[in-house]
């Protein structure tokens, strides 16, 4: 592995919180959380230090985080703002290096080996410089991550949220000092399912894994999950020692694989199949325009349900292939439709969602005997244009504006956050 390479992780603290504090220098010294403060039983999306002293968590219900702190300010989120602030700082990023990847809207990764000796040769000093630029254009803190490899800088950047100045290096040199005692459920990727599977393996910290030899932890693996692990085991392993190659690459973009939106729903409200067959269409509108945007057609429709009744709930999805490749509202409406009819329980349903993938250019398209799908094509792209031009709001269909429709509240959020 390359020791070379100085790679960090940038992450913003408490970003949404952060950005509301900037833009409100009155709640300087209150408890802030991003929240919807209209639907006490809606989440908590980030909170700020003082609201976190407080015991305000991310993924708290908005109502209990207001009774665990007294004089909570709760606002409501501005997806737009975000991204906009998010651009703003990959902008400052781009000033130290020209290598910056995006790992989420509020972490971004930085490969400033390249740069380092025009800013002094030290890490810490153009992190500082970094966090400074970002604080003083922004209001948003940074912690910085160091590493020799993106996995490093990535769990580096837990420790650097625990540290006053917000940095810390992970190095091979320090593996087994800092990284290795940590209990192996605070290794990236490592969830709860995994973490009990780790258990059983008597495996309980990160050093565990990392001392062992390959072959013997796949051996392991493989007695708890089967014959089909090897892979993970071979990740796990690396992540544990720090191996990466993978590069920090500039406006990255992977080949787009399938087209889909889903939708949380109120389960209590969606107990009736036209209320439901509402939003499916609705859902299905959007993933078509999407894809017709991308100029891909799907072969292939699937579906995912969240059903409740309160007490038990039920999950499943379900798929089918279309006689061709096509991204017209009707054709892959009526399969969707078809799938859900087919599987459905009839609980509420408190989730569902939709994609369409084998994605194929849409350029060459299959004519059928009966239907004249070029004239259909034709239609829907006109009706895209003034959705692009105008507002999603612009043309929508009657159903949408019926109780069950979330089209309309859809139209002001961003990734199903206000704008």
């Amino acid at each position: 592995m390359p020791k070379d390479r100085i790679i960090l992780l940038s992450d913003c603290q408490s970003f949404y919180a952060s950005v509301e504090k900037a833009a409100h220098p009155e709640y300087r010294d209150k408890p802030v959380a991003v929240g919807d403060p209209s639907r006490m039983n809606g989440i908590v999306l980030a909170a700020c230090p003082i609201a976190k002293a407080n015991g305000v968590t991310t993924a708290s219900r908005v109502g209990e985080a207001m009774t665990k702190c007294q004089g909570l300010v709760v606002i409501r989120p501005r997806m737009r703002t975000y991204i906009k602030v998010s651009l703003l700082i990959s902008e400052i990023y781009h000033n130290y290096t020209d290598l910056v990847e995006a790992f989420s809207i509020d972490e971004q990764f930085l490969d400033v080996t390249g740069s380092l000796a025009y800013f002094g040769g030290d890490p810490e000093g153009i992190i500082q410089s970094i966090q400074q630029h970002v604080l003083l254009s922004t209001g948003v803190w940074t912690r910085v991550g160091i590493g020799p490899t993106k996995i490093l800088a990535k769990m580096a950047n837990n420790f650097a949220k625990k540290k006053e100045g917000g940095i810390f290096r992970l190095d091979y040199d320090n593996l087994d000092k800092e990284l290795w005692p940590l209990p192996v459920y605070e290794m990236f990727m490592v969830a709860g399912r995994m973490t009990k599977n780790f258990y059983r393996m008597g495996i309980t910290t990160i050093g565990d894994i990392a001392r062992m030899e390959l072959g013997e932890f796949k051996r392991r693996m493989r007695t708890t999950m089967g014959k089909q692990s090897d892979i993970q085991a071979e990740y796990y392993w690396q992540t544990a020692r720090g191996i990466d190659p993978s590069p920090v690459v500039s406006g990255i973009r992977h080949q787009v694989k399938s087209v889909g939106h889903g939708k949380a729903l109120r389960w209590n409200l969606y107990t009736r199949l036209e209320e439901i067959e509402v939003v499916l269409l609705e859902l299905v509108i959007e993933v078509c325009q999407r894809a017709r945007r991308y100029r891909y057609m799907g072969s292939v429709v699937s579906i995912a349900v969240s059903e409740t009744d309160g007490d038990k709930s039920n999950s499943y999805s379900r798929q089918m292939t279309l006689p061709e490749p096509s991204s017209l509202t009707h054709e892959v409406a009526a399969a969707a439709y078809r799938l859900f009819v087919d599987n459905w329980t009839g609980m509420p349903i408190s989730r569902l969602a939709i994609s369409i993938a084998q994605l194929t250019d849409d350029s060459v398209m299959q004519l059928t005997l009966f239907d004249d799908r070029i004239r259909a094509y034709n239609r829907e792209r006109a009706i895209d244009q003034i959705k692009t031009r105008y507002g999603s709001r612009a043309l929508i269909r009657a159903s949408s504006l019926l109780e069950s429709g979330v089209a309309l509240e859809r139209a002001e959020q961003i990734g199903g956050h206000y704008k």
